[in-house]
């Protein structure tokens, strides 16, 4: 039997820029000028809420590289971090970078950024007590709606926690493969304005290479590499701003739109990146190199049921052993003493079998 919800709170020590309340998104008020908002990379954002047992697009804590610490008040949490190659480190000492955890009451979670990746999630299991705006707690900053008071979250937040009753295990590594996700290739649907461009021009764009900018936020991402030249003048009648959207404007140096993009645009529209790999542009840092492929609508649905089907199954958490740790891991413990610890109060607490669907723990 299911024990009753209660409250607890979880305290931000201190937080990088960046970082956010998010949820599926706020969806329905694009015609109003409303953007959805939501995360950078739904795929990760998924992983983490599910592994906790939530809903896929409950609210979580979208942290960039600016990192974040956080603690438990008023009791233990149930807790789960998905997303780019982060260091996370619980009571100081080193966990992997997707991994499913007790935070303890007092116990400090440092999350900050790593070799690898530009976001990740902070998912707790439970509601968040936080009002939403037009239905959704996404932080979109530009406008000021929803998240905590329409802001990104500094030291002294309180965020009040409806704790689920289901019983969850200890800490453990969450297996989830489709997280690993070189950026070699964007896949892409062209169009709707790719007709403003020449052939040559759409082979040049396919071709790249391309790399990510340092001007990048929640809002767009600049491309670097070679400039497109238009045939049909870069001014379009404004119309409707998809996530993934690549805008091409007078300079020939494209720009794809990202989360908290505005809700409609006048340059021309290359190309459309497909649903499944906006995370993995998202994740990129400045510099990553990588090329775009054309794929068919047809394709692209095809992408987008695969990935479902991947969530669909469950999350698998398996108890912390060395095949889990990266190097950085590794080169943090004290071997002497061992990986895992010896009784539920250290650090590393053993991971029991308890199941709730739909996450499955391995042991």
């Amino acid at each position: 039997m299911m024990a009753a919800a209660s409250e607890a709170i979880v305290r931000v020590l201190s937080a990088g820029l960046g970082a956010t309340l998010q949820d599926a998104g706020r969806h329905g008020y694009l015609r109003f000028g409303v953007t959805a908002a939501g995360p950078m990379d739904a795929l990760a954002h998924a992983t983490a809420n599910l592994a906790v047992g939530n809903p896929a697009g409950s609210t979580a804590l979208e942290i960039s590289v600016g990192g974040i610490d956080v603690t438990a008040e008023s009791g233990s949490l149930r807790v789960a971090v998905a997303g780019g190659e982060f260091a996370l480190s619980l009571h100081g000492r080193p966990l992997p970078p997707a991994v499913a955890l007790d935070l303890e009451e007092g116990a400090v979670l440092k999350i900050r950024a790593g070799r690898n990746g530009s976001w990740c999630y902070l998912a707790v299991a439970g509601r968040l007590m936080v009002p939403k705006v037009l239905g959704s707690h996404a932080t979109h900053t530009r406008t000021g709606f929803g998240g905590l008071d329409g802001r990104a979250l500094v030291a002294g937040d309180r965020l009040g926690i409806e704790r689920s009753g289901s019983p969850k295990p200890s800490t453990g590594a969450i297996v989830a493969p489709w997280l690993d996700r070189p950026l070699d290739t964007i896949r892409v649907v062209l169009g709707p304005q790719h007709d403003y461009f020449a052939d040559d021009q759409i082979a040049a764009f396919l071709a790249g290479p391309w790399s990510v900018s340092a001007k990048r936020d929640r809002m767009a991402y600049f491309l670097e590499g070679p400039r497109l030249t238009h045939a049909r003048g870069y001014n379009i009648v404004s119309d409707g701003i998809a996530m993934g959207a690549i805008q091409v404007p007078g300079d020939g140096c494209p720009i794809v739109l990202m989360a908290d993009r505005q809700s409609t645009g006048g340059y021309p529209k290359i190309a459309n990146i497909i649903g499944p790999d906006l995370g993995r542009l998202a994740q990129a840092r400045p510099g990553a190199a990588f090329r775009f492929e054309a794929v068919s609508i047809a394709q692209a649905v095809a992408a987008r049921r695969e990935e479902a089907a991947l969530l669909s199954r469950g999350i698998v958490i398996e108890p912390l052993v060395r095949a889990h740790f990266t190097s950085e891991f590794l080169l943090g413990l004290n071997l002497i003493d061992g990986v895992v610890a010896s009784t539920p109060s250290d650090d590393l607490p053993t991971t029991n079998t308890t199941e709730s669907h739909p996450v499955e723990h391995r042991t």
